[in-house]
């Protein structure tokens, strides 16, 4: 009897504050492989893609968070801007990004395609955003703050 090989999906990204937006694509992109692999920017590199601020979440918290989904099977933290040579290494059968992405901007697509992988783009949730996320925090922080500036906890 043969054995079939699993076929592995690789993503990436910052997966700074994680949102319904995140798990609903990890869990489409896991439906189309047997090991979902997922390219986790560094802190470093969130600083130099997101600006100062970034991330929120230091890179252990994101990635432990990320391997506690079970659409999850590895995190593999990266340190570059871009995740290439980690594609490189990996050699999915099939690469994945967000449907906001255009096809040829997909980095690694074309080395995925060199070799006969698949390079898919995925319909993301909308109204879903880390930046959204943070801009309703934001907006709700503040009234907190003059609310609290002006009537301090008694203690």
């Amino acid at each position: 009897m043969a054995t079939r090989k699993k076929t592995v999906a690789f993503t990436n990204g910052c997966f700074d504050i994680l949102h319904a937006g995140h798990v609903d694509y990890l869990e489409k992109v896991k439906r189309l492989a047997d090991v979902l692999v997922v390219g986790l920017n560094s802190d470093a590199s969130v600083r130099r893609l997101k600006g100062p601020g970034r991330p929120v979440n230091a890179v252990e918290d994101r990635a432990r968070v990320l391997l506690g989904l079970k659409s999850v099977d590895r995190v593999v933290v990266f340190e570059e801007d871009t995740p290439e040579r980690l594609i490189r290494k990996v050699r999915p059968d099939l690469l994945a990004k967000g449907a906001d992405w255009k096809a040829g901007d997909i980095v690694g697509g074309d080395f995925v395609k060199s070799y006969g992988g698949k390079v898919v783009r995925i319909p993301l949730l909308k109204g879903r955003s880390t930046t959204g996320t943070i801009s309703k925090s934001a907006r709700f922080i503040s009234p907190v703050r003059r609310v609290l500036r002006n009537h301090p906890p008694r203690v």
